[in-house]
């Protein structure tokens, strides 16, 4: 008898060791080493960091407040299970946080704030927004329109910016705009517009490979596939043909990916053929102002537009920076200014983005670079996660 207590207290002991254990596992912190506040950055949980065979129904709660944070399931190869799961941590300077793994009855409804899509009633634009700037790249049939001699085509692998005042949606109400009413995305109604010329430029952030003197790039993208929108993160894959910089060919395809709260898209780029690349920013009338900083990795220009005044910008995480040019010459569209990106393993990284005056966030070239600076130190010291 005495014998049978004592295995099931010790039993007892186990399991409650046991259930302790579980619980305290369900807990990580996320530290923050900077001297900054960290909001609008995007931490990923892997299933292999969750330690879950599968992500459906997790939550994530601040442990401090007990409020469940807003989260988003990434599928990333496109065969129905969910790699990792996204959510937005608020941390301030030099501190930690807990948060805690929790199983969700109910996955709360939030508003798609990211949002990409390849754009068939407008040729083949693949457009892509979150609350704060809004891009759009072009397809092969505008590219062969213009080849043809087609009115409405487009040839260009340059990034465009649509300059958006609001925090909601977009694109879908212009285009319709533009393509079903008498109304145009190149008129300011008070959600901003499309006033930004690319051309054969790099628009923000498009690619280039320099030989000797000249830099070369591709054509239109040819092939395209939506990874993920939601209230955190739209991401998409984008193929080029091959293409040849001076006899050198070059295989090009990118991830592209942006996340709420951000004025940079992520370009997570396989590059083949060359050992350098460069990311550029379009010049314009080169009637703005340069400026770049090695040791921080970026480059910004600073510009008239319009009525009002446009930053955009290229930052590289260190282990990839190279240089930084600007590219001037007469020939129309192709003055840039360059960041010039070392090739590891066949993949490269940068972000690339652009900040409006008429938003009223980011109001002087000195805001502007305060933001792109503050930008590179986070991506350049990352929020770390570990369990408690």
């Amino acid at each position: 008898m005495n014998t049978q207590k004592t295995f099931i207290f010790i039993a007892t002991i186990v399991l409650l060791f046991s259930c302790n254990s579980k619980k305290e596992n369900s807990i990580f912190i996320v530290k923050n080493s900077l001297n900054l506040q960290r909001s609008f950055e995007t931490v990923s949980l892997s299933k292999e960091f969750l330690k879950k065979e599968t992500l459906d129904s997790i939550g994530i709660k601040d442990v401090a407040t007990g409020k469940i944070i807003t989260t988003q399931l990434i599928d990333n190869e496109g065969d129905g299970i969910m790699d990792e799961i996204l959510f937005q941590p608020e941390i301030a300077p030099n501190s930690e946080k807990e948060y805690k793994v929790i199983q969700l009855k109910k996955i709360p409804k939030t508003e798609e704030s990211c949002y990409s899509r390849f754009v068939p009633e407008r040729t083949d634009d693949y457009a892509w927004e979150n609350n704060k700037v809004a891009f759009r790249i072009f397809g092969p049939t505008a590219q062969k329109m213009k080849e043809d001699g087609t009115p409405g085509g487009t040839l260009s692998s340059g990034v465009d910016a649509w300059l958006k005042k609001v925090d909601y949606p977009i694109i879908n109400k212009w285009y319709h705009k533009e393509l079903k009413t008498d109304g145009s995305y190149h008129e300011d109604n008070g959600e901003g517009l499309d006033n930004f010329h690319v051309g054969v430029s790099r628009g923000v952030g498009g690619i280039a490979v320099k030989k000797d003197s000249a830099y070369y790039f591709s054509k239109n993208y040819t092939k395209w596939r939506t990874i993920t929108t939601g209230p955190i993160r739209t991401s998409f894959y984008v193929e080029y043909a091959d293409w040849s910089a001076n006899g050198s060919i070059i295989k090009e395809s990118k991830i592209i990916s942006l996340d709420y709260g951000s004025y940079f898209s992520k370009f997570s780029c396989t590059i083949k053929g060359t050992n350098e690349i460069s990311a550029g920013l379009t010049l314009h009338e080169k009637d703005g102002i340069v400026n770049t900083n090695n040791e921080e990795g970026w480059t910004s220009y600073w510009q008239p537009h319009g009525d009002s005044e446009l930053g955009t910008a290229i930052i590289v995480p260190k282990n990839y920076i190279s240089s930084f040019e600007k590219y001037d010459t007469p020939t129309k569209d192709l003055s840039n200014a360059f960041a010039n990106i070392k090739v590891i393993n066949n993949h490269v990284t940068y972000y690339s983005g652009f900040g409006w005056k008429k938003r009223v966030e980011l109001n002087s070239q000195h805001e502007w670079e305060n933001h792109i600076r503050n930008f590179s130190k986070k991506i350049n010291s990352p929020i770390t996660l570990k369990w408690r």
